[in-house]
């Protein structure tokens, strides 16, 4: 079970630091495996090198396993900063799959090759979402698992019994949203860097696994999150709504601009409903 950081920001979207700091001190003190920055929620594409480099120096310094997301549309921007993020010897890297027009199967393939020998030693994630360009379907994964042995994990959506016979062929570790890992576990994932850790970091932990409360997560989601979702809040927009509801650290709904953000009251809807669907992961101020 991994974390993601998110961005605190300002009134002029310039990213506090300080609030940064204090949100990464907090999650390096849960029960969380792990912790990760510049997925989606990290609002990866906003980012300055500069800022880039500053959040990934937070990062480093929790002193609990991370994990960089060297994620950017641009492949070539994109190899800079897995250069830049092997450096500091993560865990491991993850990498989108270059985002403005689709690869075929052959560029997929010299894109992870070529990010592979950039990383080094530092293994790789490939980081999949249902929003991408490219598609990396799970007949795929093996070819690639087979091509890039420093690929070692797929970050993705998952899907049903029969997606999941298919890509766990590839033997590489299968993480899926914290919201089905319950369910998705019995079909063979193997963890998940979840937006449930974003609600209670430990209260994830705790409960990964358990089935009822992820149907309770299921009924929340969809009296609060969906709602968000169809009126058109981003996904980044979303965790920090996840994050203020719970209450744990002091991230604030601010998303980049041009990105819409939760309101307050929204917020405060939606937080007595969470603790009353799910009183187990409240069970302490993570």
């Amino acid at each position: 079970m991994w974390a993601t950081l998110l961005l605190p920001l300002n009134a002029d979207d310039s990213i506090d630091y300080r609030r940064l700091e204090a949100q990464a001190a907090t999650l390096a003190v849960t029960e969380l495996d792990g912790l990760y920055a510049h997925g989606t929620a990290g609002e990866f594409q906003t980012l300055t090198e500069d800022e880039f480099d500053r959040i990934n120096e937070v990062l480093a310094a929790t002193g609990k396993q991370f994990q960089i997301g060297a994620s950017h549309p641009s492949a070539q921007l994109q190899l800079d900063r897995v250069r830049r993020a092997a450096a500091l010897d993560p865990g491991a890297i993850q990498v989108i799959v270059p985002d403005w027009l689709p690869l075929s199967e052959q560029e997929v393939l010299d894109f992870l090759r070529r990010t592979a020998d950039a990383a080094g030693d530092v293994p790789l994630v490939l980081y999949n979402p249902p929003h991408a360009k490219t598609t990396v379907g799970p007949h795929l994964l093996s070819s690639l698992a087979a091509a890039v042995p420093s690929l070692i994990g797929l970050k993705a959506a998952g899907g049903g019994k029969a997606w999941f016979d298919e890509a766990t062929k590839s033997r590489l570790s299968i993480f899926v949203p914290g919201h089905f890992l319950a369910s998705m576990s019995l079909l063979g994932a193997h963890g998940s860097y979840s937006n449930v850790a974003a609600l209670s970091p430990n209260g994830a932990v705790s409960h990964a696994h358990d089935l009822d409360v992820e149907r309770r997560i299921g009924e929340f989601f969809a009296q609060h999150v969906v709602p968000l979702q169809k009126a058109g809040l981003s996904n980044p927009a979303l965790d920090k709504f996840l994050a203020a509801v719970g209450g744990w650290a002091d991230v604030g709904t601010r998303v980049r601009w041009p990105m819409t953000s939760a309101t307050a009251e929204q917020v405060a809807a939606a937080r007595p409903v969470a603790r009353r669907l799910l009183p187990e992961l409240f069970g302490d101020s993570w």
